[in-house]
């Protein structure tokens, strides 16, 4: 092994759209998700979409047709395979759902790669139809993080990921979302951030730099996260000094900002 753990979000990071859109959009839900958009969380509102598709007459092989069509960088699957050879451990951090997650990540014939899937429950029930349910049950309890959205802190699954490791790992993070800023806060100074410039965790980092402990190492697109994440697989593998501060891939001006007027977080995957 080589020491590192590897957390990915899905959407817009390993694929390069949002899926619960995609599959709205392409099963022709856009205008009832629109409506339902003001009324509910974006967790409840896919569950009752499912439902709704499901009077509609559509099947899950017609959700996994869709998915099985989703947009992807052709760089990102041979970057996860690469890492996954390289001894990395890696897992994925979503608030997608299991259901599409694992369809999409068998139809890429990268399943086998991810040791851990930290997501919102998805399943097929009895009747065939899928439910999309809350990773937190913030209809029971609230998981008490004021940036994350109600039914998932990521924060929280990083930090219990972080009690999890034995030895001395090091975390590469990478993702695109608001609800990746607060797991970038729990990354320690040996870890690493790599935001998808000029999408909302980016931008947050760039306004709460003195926030984070943790290198911050961008990238673009699929082509550009495979060549930063194997540089940096070997350059922690190659060296013991493991924080390069000399040698960051971050350009945007950092501004200091209190934590307390932070951006509301806004609540979509």
């Amino acid at each position: 092994m080589s020491g590192i753990v590897m957390v990915f979000d899905f959407d817009k990071t390993i694929i390069d759209i949002d899926s619960d859109n995609w599959v709205v959009d392409e099963l022709g839900g856009t205008d009832l998700f629109n409506e339902l958009l003001r009324t509910m969380p974006w967790n409840c509102i896919m569950d009752m979409m499912m439902k709704e598709l499901y009077l509609q007459g559509k099947s899950i092989e017609d959700i996994e047709d869709v998915l099985k069509r989703v947009p992807i960088h052709p760089r990102v699957v041979p970057a996860i395979k690469a890492a996954y050879a390289l001894g990395c451990d890696l897992r994925v951090l979503s608030d997608a759902n299991l259901f599409y997650i694992e369809t999409i990540l068998k139809h890429l014939g990268i399943r086998e790669c991810f040791s851990e899937i930290n997501t919102n429950p998805g399943f097929v029930d009895e009747e065939g139809k899928l439910r999309i349910l809350p990773y937190h049950d913030f209809h029971t309890f609230s998981h008490g993080c004021n940036l994350c959205p109600p039914n998932m802190c990521k924060g929280k699954i990083i930090e219990r990921i972080q009690a999890t490791l034995e030895n001395k790992r090091i975390i590469i993070y990478l993702g695109d979302g608001a609800g990746d800023f607060c797991p970038s806060l729990k990354l320690t100074k040996e870890d690493y951030m790599m935001p998808r410039k000029d999408f909302p965790v980016w931008e947050l980092i760039c306004k709460n730099r003195q926030l984070l402990q943790a290198n911050v190492h961008e990238w673009i697109d699929g082509e550009d996260l495979e060549r930063v994440l194997i540089q940096l697989i070997t350059t922690i593998i190659s060296t013991d000094d493991n924080v390069d501060n000399t040698n960051q891939l971050f350009d945007c001006k950092f501004e200091t900002i209190a934590h307390e007027i932070l951006p509301k977080p806004v609540y979509v995957p």
